[in-house]
């Protein structure tokens, strides 16, 4: 059926060699030095080295392996859409931005206004549409929601009897990823950058753990930064240094055909708009006079998997697979019918780097400072590379990011995450899920799992868990009250944007928790060591330990031994670059608990501003400890039970204390959810004893395994902010309301140690806030009939815009749906600081739109549960008659 897989691109235009350096000449052979070296001359690579001669660093070498454009940026569809989530749209507006000003300098990249339409065949995809089509309106984009008549009529090829609408969005945009590449380079090179063509890196060397050389195989360039824009060699090229640097990223086959010529109309007036049907996992736009049909398939094929590494002469080991082609072509023909007719096409395999969470890659690595990484487009190189060239070089040359980098940062990953049977496996599904429904909290991946598991994994299991992942630790998300041993293991049922199916699972869990007694196995959680190491003369006597937290940390974290401290560490904005809790062992070490998210971040982050005597060392023991959350106000009964000594601890105190035969257990007084009880903090080898006495003793307190989505609508209820939803590096702890956490004075006549971000602290204080995170109740809202907020949903405030919701849930003890949001003022307000006079104003109304339906709100700046203390003033103590537990005796060998 097929004629051939086809290796090469139509259209692409003719390359500019003028001021490229073929290597192996005289002037490339010898030694050069270089304030930055890019590694990769496609898309990415060229858009680093354009944007960082446009910030006037023009002492830039861009290297290839072959030759300009060479790799796959140039293939693909060469659409850029702008109807998607907004970290990712904010990338794509800025690719947009300097796609219009290449064009406007009269440079030929084929750009041109398309429009989209975004097509719904099941009432969810309706749903998914509206939810992002009401947190694009207030951006000023603009964006319709059109019947199945008026698709047809926007794209009169398109099949419309099945859908149940879409979304028109007339700004979409098409351009020739080949010229753009090429437009790029000539630009840079025009600003001063060079580049040398058949130049293999081959080592990049470092010093003191920083960029210091690269390695070709013609010669050494010293310079200070280094950028990896190597497209599919990205994750092998970081394996080339010491320390290596993680890059996780993989191609997929990624295929796409063009028709015959159709003889459509090229003008500007009677381009067909782009075609996304996400619920048949293809693309279609105007290709000239013919079509370009591409897909997102939901069982993607990896690519090389038969070779040891991604061969240069990549377009030689494409395979054919008919079978797998054929039943694609087959969806694109029952949604343009014009194709039935045609003759056979053409498909083309051009694999794309995809990542295991189908996000971005860019920024600063982990290992090494000043190797700096860009690559996983997952599928449309064209769409982000604009963007993410901009924000890099921003970042090289301020030395700080100009974004909010936390969706794409490199350093979400761990080495579990670079392995490549992993990112093989994962790639199969994450190329579907571009175009899948993530219903948010119910979207777990099915491959490459059961990679980091809890010792209570299997016992949590057999006792009905529904897991989920978190840096690839497997966590249980709720359990199953309907399980019993012997039936088949639950599973996620499919999501919904209404209440969960599993919603009365988490009742039941919530009332242990509030009643009686939840356990929660939160191992995921990072855990670090701050200890002391080498003591140098220059700081003999001092605390080096307490000094550095002190200057790594907003709070004043020099507490009691056997205290513990909730506190941030910021960057020199005052936004946070942490979360956490710390816990002074002894006079001279901490143990600090972080986010799972963050296990790679801040080690790195903490580990760059280490005092350089090496007086202080950090230790990743996040392996080693099991963390047990013991919920509810029958913990403290329960606990003093299974030690036999008094844990009525002070609030954020810890001791350790023998539970059952476990010895070394540290218990500490607050549970990450607002509620009473204990985090245990058991070494890993005691973990399944300790599991085993609190179940087994619980039953007399009514004791329940609970879920980390419990425990997650426990937070938002107690209006507790979540690392990565309200607290990233662009928002400080005020704005957060958390101003507990953060210590400018010690006492009225001392002040705090300098610490990272008390500048930009203090002149928030002294000028005002301009956004500040509050607490909404929803009113008027059924439950069990409508649409739930789940995060993103755009807040109004007398009718105007006014923010964004950023996390949601049910509040049990409110018996409300709950939404956590920052606010600001209006952009037409004259003033621009926020106060909570503004907020709390009796005259204000505040509405939020869910799916295009608004509904109203009640505001909150603190905490405010209407149900809490009503559960709280129960009688807890009521009594009770033990369930005798009967353990079988051991017998003697």
């Amino acid at each position: 059926m097929w004629n051939k897989i086809l290796r090469t691109v139509p259209g692409a235009r003719s390359r500019n060699t003028q001021d490229v350096v073929r290597m192996g000449s005289s002037e490339a052979a010898t030694s050069h030095q270089a304030r930055v070296v890019v590694a990769g001359a496609g898309l990415l690579g060229n858009s680093v080295a354009y944007h960082l001669a446009d910030n006037g660093w023009s002492n830039v070498v861009v290297l290839d392996q072959s030759k300009v454009g060479s790799g796959t940026s140039h293939f693909g569809s060469g659409t850029i859409g702008l109807f998607k989530p907004t970290p990712e749209r904010n990338i794509v507006m800025e690719s947009l931005k300097l796609y219009q000003r290449l064009h406007d300098q009269g440079h030929d990249i084929g750009l041109r206004r398309c429009g989209s339409l975004n097509l719904a065949q099941t009432h969810d995809r309706v749903i998914a549409l509206q939810r992002r089509a009401a947190y694009i309106l207030p951006t000023g984009m603009h964006c319709e929601l059109v019947d199945s008549e008026t698709a047809r009529k926007l794209h009169p090829f398109l099949y419309p009897d099945d859908l149940q609408g879409a979304v028109y969005v007339p700004d979409d945009c098409i351009a020739d990823p080949a010229s753009v590449v090429q437009v790029l380079a000539s630009e840079a090179k025009r600003k001063g950058v060079k580049y040398f063509e058949g130049c293999q890196v081959k080592y990049i060397n470092t010093k003191n753990e920083r960029v210091h050389s690269v390695e070709t195989d013609v010669g050494t360039i010293t310079c200070e930064y280094f950028v990896n824009c190597s497209g599919m060699w990205a994750r092998e090229l970081g394996l080339k240094c010491k320390p290596s640097v993680r890059v996780p990223a993989y191609p997929a086959q990624h295929y796409y055909a063009l028709t015959p010529s159709l003889n459509l109309p090229t003008d500007d007036d009677n381009l067909l708009p782009c075609i996304r049907d996400y619920d048949s996992n293809l693309y279609a736009r105007q290709y000239d006079q013919s079509l370009l049909v591409g897909w997102f398939e939901k069982d993607a094929k990896p690519a090389f998997e038969e070779t040891k590494d991604i061969p240069k002469a990549w377009q030689d080991h494409l395979q054919e697979d008919h079978g797998h082609c054929g039943a694609l072509w087959e969806k694109a023909v029952d949604r343009l019918p014009v194709l039935r007719d045609l003759s056979m096409p053409t498909m083309r395999n051009s694999p794309d780097n995809f990542t295991p969470d189908g996000r971005l890659i860019f920024g600063e690595s982990a290992e090494v400072k000043n190797y700096f990484v860009a690559c996983g487009m997952n599928g449309n190189p064209l769409q982000g590379s604009g963007g993410v060239g901009k924000a890099l070089a921003e970042w090289i040359v301020s030395g700080t990011p100009t974004i909010d980098m936390l969706p794409f940062n490199i350093q979400r990953f761990l080495d579990l995450h670079n392995n490549r049977q992993y990112l093989q496996q994962r790639i199969r599904e994450v190329v579907g899920r571009q175009y899948a429904i993530l219903y948010p909290n119910q979207s777990e991946y099915k491959f490459a799992r059961k990679l980091r598991c809890s010792p209570l994994y299997s016992v949590l299991e057999a006792r009905g868990a529904v897991f989920g992942t978190k840096m690839g630790y497997e966590r249980a998300l709720y359990f199953d009250a309907d399980y019993r041993r012997g039936d088949p293991l639950p599973t996620l049922p499919e999501g919904s944007f209404y209440k969960p199916k599993f919603f009365q699972n988490m009742e039941k869990e919530y009332q242990a928790c509030a009643q009686h007694v939840g356990i929660i196995d939160i191992s995921s959680f990072s855990k670090i060591e701050i200890k002391p190491g080498i003591q140098s003369d220059t700081v003999s006597g001092e605390n080096a330990v307490l000094r550095y937290l002190q200057y790594m940390c907003a709070n004043d974290v020099n507490i009691a031994v056997g205290h513990i401290v909730h506190t941030g560490m910021l960057n020199e904005h005052g936004g946070y670059e942490n979360d956490c809790m710390l816990i002074r062992q002894t006079e001279d070490s901490y143990f600090m608990i972080s986010p799972s998210s963050q296990q790679t971040r801040i080690y790195e982050w903490m580990s760059r501003n280490l005092p350089s005597d090496a007086s202080v060392q950090l230790n990743d023991v996040t392996s080693m400890y099991t963390v047990i959350n013991v919920v509810g106000p029958k913990s403290t009964l329960l606990m003093s039970e299974l030690s036999n000594s008094d844990v009525r601890l002070a609030p954020f105190s810890y001791r350790k204390l023998n539970i059952g035969y476990a010895s070394d257990v540290m218990i500490m007084s607050f549970t990450h959810t607002g509620m009473p009880g204990y985090c245990l903090y058991v070494p890993s080898e005691y973990a399944l004893h300790v599991y085993d006495r609190l179940i087994t003793r619980g039953r007399d307190y009514g004791t329940r395994d609970v879920g980390t989505l419990t425990q997650r609508f426990l937070r938002i209820d107690k209006f507790i902010p979540f690392w990565g939803d309200e607290l990233t590096s662009m928002t400080t702890p005020f704005e957060a309301g958390v101003f507990y956490s953060v210590r400018l004075d010690i006492s009225q006549l001392k002040k705090k140690e300098n610490f990272i971000g008390r500048q930009a602290l203090e002149r928030q204080k002294r000028d005002g806030l301009r956004k500040r995170l509050v607490l909404f109740h929803v009113e008027d809202i059924d439950i069990d009939k409508d649409v739930w907020p789940w995060g993103g949903e755009p807040l109004y405030r007398n009718n105007e815009f006014c923010g964004t919701v950023t996390s949601a849930g049910y509040g049990f003890a409110s018996e409300k749906l709950v939404c956590l949001g920052y606010i600001s003022r209006a952009e037409s307000s004259p003033v621009r600081t926020i106060t909570t006079e503004f907020i709390m104003d009796k005259d204000a109304v505040y509405h939020i739109d869910i799916a295009g339906k608004r509904f109203r709100l009640t505001q909150h700046i603190h905490p405010k549960a209407a149900m809490a203390s009503a559960i709280e003033r129960q009688d807890l103590s009521k009594s009770y008659r033990p369930t005798v537990v009967k353990e079988k005796k051991q017998q003697k060998s």
